[in-house]
C-alpha cells in the first residue's frame, strides 16, 4: 500500500475546516493528522507528528498564515504550503511565495482543484490557482521596459510548471518531446536568472507578474 499523505489543516472558520476534513478523509491516500484554528495550535501539530502537506488558512483573524510560515524560520524550507483561501491581494500573493508557499488554492475552487493541488505539491511541485495569478498582474505596474516577454511555448510551459506538472505531463499537453520541454524550460530559467522550478515560480509570480503572468490562460 502507498504510504498516505499526512495533511495539517490550519483554519478559523469551523465550519469549513470540518467540512474539508471530511472531504479530505473521503480520499484514501489523504490523512489528516490535525486540524487547528491557530497558528500556535498549528506549530504544536507540527512539533508533535510527521507532516508532509500544511494546508493554512491566510485570514486567521488576527493573525496571517504567512506569519506562521515566519516563525518557522530555517525550518519553513522543508515543508510544503499550500494557502487555502477566499481571495488574496497582490500584496499577499507575492508575501506567501517569497515565503516559499508552493501554491495558493480558492476556497470557492471546485474540491478536485485541491486534490490535485496536494498531490502535485506533495510530489516537489507547484499549483497556483490561476484567479490568483491574474489578481497579481492586474495590481502590480511594469517592472521593467527591459524585460523580455515569453514566447508562446514558454508560456503555456511555465503555466504547467504553475500548475505542477511534471516534464512528461507539460509534453502530452502541449503536443511536444520532454526534450524540447526541458529545453523550454532551461530557456525560462536563463530568462529569470534561475535554476529550479521553484525559483522560477517565485522569481515569475514576484518580479515579472505583469509582464509574463497577464499572458497566461488557463488550460
Amino acid at each position: 500500500m502507498t504510504e498516505r499523505i499526512r495533511i495539517v489543516l490550519i483554519d478559523d472558520h469551523i465550519l469549513f475546516r470540518e467540512s474539508l476534513v471530511r472531504l479530505l478523509e473521503m480520499q484514501p491516500e489523504f490523512e489528516v493528522v490535525a486540524r487547528c484554528a491557530t497558528v500556535a495550535e498549528g506549530q504544536q501539530a507540527l512539533a508533535a507528528a510527521a507532516v508532509d502537506v500544511i494546508l493554512l488558512d491566510y485570514d486567521l483573524g488576527d493573525e496571517v498564515g504567512t506569519d506562521m510560515l515566519t516563525r518557522l524560520g530555517a525550518k519553513q524550507s522543508s515543508l510544503k504550503v499550500i494557502m487555502v483561501t477566499a481571495g488574496m491581494g497582490p500584496s499577499a500573493t507575492l508575501n506567501a511565495a517569497n515565503a516559499g508557499v508552493a501554491g495558493v488554492v480558492l476556497k470557492h475552487s471546485d474540491p478536485r482543484h485541491l486534490v490535485e493541488a496536494i498531490h502535485k505539491v506533495a510530489a516537489g511541485e507547484t499549483w497556483w490557482d490561476p484567479g490568483i495569478l491574474r489578481t497579481v498582474s492586474a495590481g502590480r505596474e511594469s517592472s521593467s521596459g527591459s524585460v523580455r516577454s515569453l514566447t508562446a511555448r514558454q508560456r503555456r510551459v511555465l503555466r504547467s510548471i504553475l500548475d505542477g506538472l511534471t516534464n512528461k505531463e507539460i509534453a502530452a499537453r502541449i503536443e511536444a518531446s520532454e526534450t524540447a520541454v526541458k529545453a523550454t524550460i532551461q530557456e525560462l530559467f536563463h530568462k529569470a536568472g534561475v535554476r529550479t522550478r521553484s525559483q522560477l515560480v517565485r522569481v515569475a509570480i514576484e518580479r515579472y507578474s505583469l509582464e509574463w503572468l497577464k499572458e497566461i490562460q488557463p488550460e
